[in-house]
């Protein structure tokens, strides 16, 4: 490594941002160009730059020959993956993953809630100004506290959601690639998630969703899309939802088969779902499952926060001063497994 490392950033971070990013050493030369593609960034600066942080501005292998790193500003990698320079040799691929855990996590939980506490029918009354009769029947809850939800996918945001359901009293079940090793290797903000993997009440491992959701009342799918997990939740994980169950998804459009959940969901063999990703988006207007009245649609929203640039550059910072020290990044794609 020369003794001074380039830096480009092709986000439209404030001046204050990237001198933070400078402060973390002399040893930095830190540049912004605001790109939407590769074209948009002179020759001359892909020819010295050393690190790279971009949402999705790649340059071909031939145009950056000392680019090492590439810090990505999303946690997913699906879109970056079929990239040339991501394949090539000694390149250390990053994410942003654990930087958007905590909004993630309080998105599911509101939507457990909202779809235990029928929020979908009270908000269908209000728009008629209809005081329903037979409130009993129509609003009895499903409670979080003495439910069971299943995490399909123990990360960090299954991890921070597995935190915020702890004073709720829920019992937390998980499925993780690896259940012989609970902890977290990945970046952890300082007091969130489970980095021992402590607070979840069993560990299943994928081979075993079938049997980890029939003991659900609420399954929270947070898993990555890759070629292992396209369509994981298929027919026969969707028809082992108990009908009183709920299906909450957060993870990437794919992942869940929604050519069968939306039977089941018309048919309530699955209570409900809230659902914010989706095959194909935006949601096509034809789509039936805009017109479910047990479905909660949010257009692909759950990790928006107005501090996600403040903390993903704080895992930017900290991967940085990882990188100046050649100590192993946080995040590092794994190709076996594409994320």
């Amino acid at each position: 490594m020369d003794d001074q490392t380039e830096v480009l950033i092709t986000l439209s971070f404030t001046d204050e941002q990237i001198k933070q990013i400078s402060d973390v050493s002399p040893r930095l030369s830190v540049e912004k160009v605001v790109a939407r593609k590769a074209d948009e960034v002179n020759d001359e600066i892909w020819k010295k730059v050393e690190v790279l942080y971009t949402n999705r501005v790649l340059p071909k292998p031939e145009q950056a020959p000392r680019l090492r790193w590439i810090q990505l500003h999303w946690a997913g990698l699906d879109h970056v993956l079929d990239e040339p320079i991501i394949h090539r040799e000694g390149m250390s691929i990053t994410s942003m993953s654990g930087a958007s855990s905590s909004q993630m996590a309080e998105h599911a939980v509101m939507m457990m809630l909202a779809l235990g506490h029928h929020l979908p029918d009270v908000f269908a009354h209000q728009k008629r100004a209809e005081w329903p009769s037979g409130r009993w029947e129509l609003f009895s809850p499903h409670e979080l506290r003495d439910s069971t939800v299943g995490i399909i996918g123990y990360g960090s945001i299954g991890r921070q959601i597995a935190r915020l359901l702890q004073v709720f009293g829920a019992t937390v079940l998980a499925t993780k690639r690896d259940v012989l090793h609970p902890e977290d290797t990945g970046y952890i903000i300082d007091g969130l998630g489970d980095p021992g993997g402590d607070l979840v009440n069993r560990l299943y491992p994928p081979q075993a969703l079938v049997t980890m959701i029939k003991e659900c009342d609420f399954v929270v799918v947070t898993l990555p899309l890759t070629a292992s997990t396209r369509g994981i939740i298929g027919a026969k994980e969707l028809d082992a939802f108990d009908p009183s169950a709920f299906l909450v998804d957060i993870s990437r459009g794919g992942v869940v088969d929604h050519n069968h959940l939306i039977p089941l969901l018309r048919e309530h063999k699955i209570a409900g779902a809230a659902l914010d990703v989706y095959p194909v988006e935006p949601l096509p207007a034809d789509s039936p499952l805009w017109k479910l009245p047990n479905v909660i649609l949010t257009p692909h929203i759950a990790g928006f926060s107005p501090r996600y640039d403040e903390r993903a550059i704080d895992l930017f910072i900290q991967n940085l001063h990882r990188y100046l020290e050649d100590l192993p990044l946080y995040n590092r794609l794994d190709p076996t497994v594409e994320y």
